[in-house]
């Protein structure tokens, strides 16, 4: 019997599964798509990412990041926080998935192309379409249907339910012009432009309004100026963002990744959380207290959570939004301290 069946070979998957692996369990990895898939994704690695791919001994060709810069869209105003502990990363998501993936293959983890619909359990052990395992961890992404099939997705109440917001991304040939993931704030969405190599960056778009990447784009002049001659690849899409989960454990089945609840994408934290709780998760099985993982998850992401629920919060208030770039140029100490806490 397989030790531990993880459903969704993107980067949580493959960082759970090579936890797994270099803890000596036996790991399959269930992804009906050929590697590497693409999606919408900003791209950056914080700090604590790197360190998180590091511990795997995965090493992801790209850009070095020295830090954040908030864009005032309208006025002009700037702020920037360097990191203290080290550079971040710009890397294709593609390459990230890459070199999980050969990393994972080098560790003698099982890919196979399997569609995961339906999970049962026991008190002893996990189905999963015909594939048998002591646990399961679901990675299946930010819509997961292991979620859903198991109940455990939270409908937002209709009395405090907010347009959902939406990622947009599309890579520009056009040769990076600092080594700082640029936040451009407009009055109803953000554009992160994050290196990611050579002559290309990548832009990402967060927005509760449902209109084509072009017409985002014009929300923020100055950005749109220095792409206009720049050739573009095709949009792709996320969301809706928000997704709330009951719990992270439900019997043998646990959760990592988006799937485990998402916040939204404002801080750039979605991918350490992954690499992290991925560690966690491996780690209450190991002990024999895949329990302990709840409790585990929450503390890791409550800075995450705290953070960009707080900042969302900000966004939403029409009296406060255009307030949060000139804010963090006039409270530069307070403004790095946030972006470090997160780094």
């Amino acid at each position: 019997m397989i030790d531990l069946l993880v459903v969704g070979g993107g980067p949580a998957g493959l960082a759970t599964a090579i936890h797994g692996a270099r803890r000596g369990l036996d790991v399959m990895v269930a992804e009906p798509r050929p590697a590497p898939v693409d999606k919408a994704c900003g791209e950056g690695l914080m700090p604590s990412a790197v360190r998180a791919l590091d511990a795997l001994d995965v090493r992801v060709p790209g850009r070095p990041l020295r830090g954040i810069r908030y864009v005032d869209a309208e006025g002009g105003r700037r702020a920037e926080a360097a990191f203290r502990t080290g550079p971040g990363l710009g890397a294709r998501r593609t390459v990230l998935h890459e070199t999980l993936t050969a990393r994972a293959l080098a560790l003698g983890v099982r890919v196979e192309p399997h569609r995961v619909r339906r999970v049962t359990q026991t008190e002893a052990y996990v189905t999963a379409d015909g594939l048998t395992a002591r646990y399961l961890a679901a990675a299946d992404g930010l819509h997961s249907p292991t979620r859903h099939a198991l109940g455990l997705t939270v409908r937002p109440a209709a009395t405090r339910r907010r347009p959902p917001r939406y990622g947009l991304r599309r890579h520009y040939a056009v040769e990076p012009w600092t080594d700082l993931v640029e936040v451009h704030w407009s009055a109803d969405c953000e554009a992160y432009v994050t290196p990611i190599g050579p002559r290309q960056v990548g832009v990402a778009v967060l927005t509760s309004n449902r209109l084509p990447f072009d017409e985002q784009l014009t929300r923020f002049p100055a950005l749109a100026a220095r792409l206009r001659t720049a050739d573009g690849t095709p949009v792709r899409g996320a969301g809706p963002l928000r997704q709330q989960a009951r719990t992270r454990t439900a019997g043998r089945v646990l959760f990592v990744g988006d799937a485990a609840g998402y916040v939204d994408a404002l801080t750039g934290e979605g991918l350490t959380l992954a690499l992290t709780a991925a560690d966690a998760l491996v780690r209450c099985l190991r002990e024999g207290r895949p329990h302990a993982y709840e409790q585990a998850w929450c503390r890791l992401s409550r800075n995450y959570r705290l953070l960009t629920r707080s900042l969302l919060w900000l966004r939403n208030q029409p009296a406060t939004a255009p307030l949060i770039t000139p804010a963090a140029a006039r409270f530069p100490g307070l403004f790095q301290g946030a972006v470090n806490l997160l780094a």
